[in-house]
């Protein structure tokens, strides 16, 4: 491991920032980017973090050990190595855990071609990915439900929209960016999608200086994928920013020369997007790219803007003069280097610019965090009914027969108007051609302009009681300023 000796002067300050070295190729690009990082003039003192497989393989599910929060709170930043979290059950994701325990709302994923010296096939692209970083299907809130059916919540707040997409067009005015594109599946996940691409509109409307569109993600992807060129700025909730932000790195060219930073309000972390490939550990034939582009992004949000554009200007001058790892040789190849070698050939290139790819300039520097936005008018809430789920597979699965059984039970003021199966609508009126699991939502609604309270809930779940119904969970239904706050049965 490379001691980080730094020659500075005695009024500039060093900047302290956690390093974790990771595991697999972790130990070997993280030395080589701290190399450079040094030579440059990094006004920064590491401070070494054990996170990973070892403290895994110790017992820690998390992958962290008790004082390892305490390092991280007291730097601010870390740079980080891939890790290799273990395969098998008991074992939390160490990313998800750093993100969602410091409030890393916002991935930022720059991804930009450098065609010709790196092959690609949209030699144009150069788009950044900012992707919510806490909610969504990544919450981690999953149950099986029934013998057949396993479910994952979806879990998206407005105040995580707000957030991430505020950060988004404050980047994109920042770095001069033009045009911020969201992405979204809202034409069926009405409500959650639905809330994001809403958020997006209303914020939008502060940026007229800005270009702005709204694209489902599914015809977005394909285009990002095939005509990358006409993004600059995406924004996105979380599952969909995890895919489509490897796929704008793939068409770059590689995966490998991609670096992320995850911003909070008090903390951020920088790191590769690769994995930590222990397949090719040790043998020195690893890029450091992706981790030294990470490195860059943390020197600008530390404002070692000098330093920043010394060490990306030397990196490119390297792909130029032909000096590329295994993974990015091609035809413009005129060395191919390992991992040290690589790092030897951008530390000797420091104070140089590239010549044809377009060289790096003072960057904006940190963002500030979002600022809490005034208070929302109260919204007027009222409970109208209960969807009830069960488990069932008696009388072949006939939902006939189950509504009848229903309905000779709710005898209160909620009554069942609906059944679903796989959010299918099988009662009243279904179809015989629909596949029926055992898990169904069966719903209870009250009259119109009938008061609905808690206690005519309890009063149906009470009524079920001894029928031999499994009844698994319950979701109470409600309107604000009278618009159902549930999405209909297919087909209703």
């Amino acid at each position: 491991m490379t001691q980080l000796t730094l020659e500075t002067t005695a009024a500039a300050p060093l900047t302290t920032v956690a390093v974790a070295h990771g595991d697999g190729i972790g130990p070997e690009i993280m030395d080589a980017t701290l190399r450079i990082l040094a030579a440059a003039g990094a006004r920064i003192q590491p401070v070494p973090i054990r996170i990973g497989e070892a403290v895994y393989r110790e017992g820690h599910t998390s992958g962290f050990t008790p004082d390892t929060w305490d390092t991280l709170r007291a730097a601010g930043v870390l740079l980080k190595a891939p890790i290799t979290t273990p395969q098998g059950g008991g074992y939390k994701s160490l990313n998800v855990t750093l993100r969602k325990t410091l409030g890393l709302y916002a991935n930022v994923r720059p991804c930009r071609a450098y065609a010709p010296f790196v092959p690609s096939h949209h030699a144009g692209t150069d788009v950044v990915i900012i992707r919510e970083n806490e909610e969504d299907l990544y919450a981690g809130i999953e149950h099986r439900q029934t013998r057949e059916v396993v479910q994952c919540l979806k879990l998206v707040t407005r105040d995580g929209c707000e957030r991430i997409v505020r950060y988004a067009f404050e980047y994109a005015r920042a770095h001069g960016r033009r045009k911020v594109t969201a992405l979204s599946k809202d034409n069926i996940m009405k409500l959650t999608d639905g809330l994001f691409h809403q958020v997006f509109r209303e914020i939008g409307a502060e940026y007229p200086d800005l270009e702005q569109e709204h694209q489902i993600i599914d015809i977005g992807t394909a285009r990002l994928a095939t005509r990358p060129e006409r993004y600059d700025v995406v924004v996105t909730l979380n599952l969909y920013g995890d895919i489509i932000s490897d796929v704008a790195a793939e068409v770059t060219g590689s995966v490998g020369l991609a670096g992320s930073a995850n911003i909070g309000p008090s903390f951020a972390l920088f790191e590769a997007i690769h994995g930590s490939a222990p397949d090719i550990a040790g043998q020195n034939v690893a890029n450091p790219g992706g981790l030294l582009q990470a490195a860059v992004m943390l020197l600008g949000h530390l404002g070692q803007h000098d330093v920043a554009v010394r060490v990306q200007n030397a990196w490119l001058r390297a792909l130029e003069d032909g000096v590329h790892t295994a993974d990015i040789a091609g035809e413009h190849t005129l060395e191919r280097v390992g991992t040290r070698e690589f790092a030897d050939a951008v530390i000797a290139r420091l104070g140089q610019e590239p010549q044809v790819l377009p060289a790096a300039r003072r960057g904006p520097g940190q963002l500030p965090a979002p600022a809490p936005q005034p208070g929302r008018r109260d919204v007027a809430k009222a409970l109208v009914g209960t969807d009830v789920f069960f488990e069932w597979a008696e009388a072949d699965r006939d939902p006939a027969v189950l509504a009848a059984r229903l309905e000779a039970l709710a005898t209160g003021r909620l009554r069942l108007s609906m059944i679903t199966n796989r959010g299918v609508k099988v009662w009243p009126g279904g179809q015989p051609e629909t596949f029926r699991a055992d898990h169904w939502r069966c719903r209870f609604l009250a009259g119109a302009d009938e008061p609905v309270e808690h206690a005519d809930v309890v009063a149906l779940l009470t009524a079920l009681l001894g029928s031999g119904l499994d009844f698994i969970k319950t979701e109470h239904l409600y309107t604000f300023d009278g618009v159902p706050g549930f999405s209909m049965g297919q087909g209703q």
